[in-house]
């Protein structure tokens, strides 16, 4: 689908939803469509987005407390999802939220952490734009 030379268009579709990303000058927008006609009223500006994603953050990150930390980050941040500790000796998880809140949560993964952890690697997979969140808190799975 093409609009206009000044702005590139991608259409994500599924089942229910018809998603525009639009590249403005400006910065992207999302737009979300039903029935196959924009609704322009309807976007959001690209902090607004809701988005979703999988991590696994690798390293010293079991017994210090690091699965405590990132749900109070991400309860201090607005965002929902899930965190646990893994056989494996990692922590893995789910974020769900604005697209700027999450881009701040992944950082801290990577970077920050609970004060005695230590990070070796933080994965992120599976991100995708969604409509609406799956979660209404930010859950410690046992």
């Amino acid at each position: 689908m093409h609009r206009e030379a000044s702005r590139r268009v991608i259409c994500f579709e599924d089942k229910k939803y018809r998603l525009l990303v639009s590249h403005w000058p400006g910065g992207p927008r999302v737009i979300p469509v039903a029935g196959g006609e924009d609704k322009e009223g309807l976007s959001m500006a690209e902090g607004d987005t809701l988005v979703s994603v999988d991590y696994e953050i690798f390293g010293k990150v079991q017994g210090v407390f690091f699965h405590k930390h990132t749900q109070a980050e991400g309860k201090k941040l607005g965002l929902v999802g899930w965190v646990q500790n893994t056989d494996q000796g990692t922590v893995q998880g789910q974020l769900q939220g604005p697209i700027s809140k999450v881009r701040h949560m992944q950082e801290w993964l990577e970077t920050r952490g609970s004060p005695k952890s230590h990070i070796d690697k933080a994965n992120f997979n599976n991100e995708k734009v969604i409509f609406k969140l799956d979660y209404s808190d930010f859950q410690i799975v046992k």
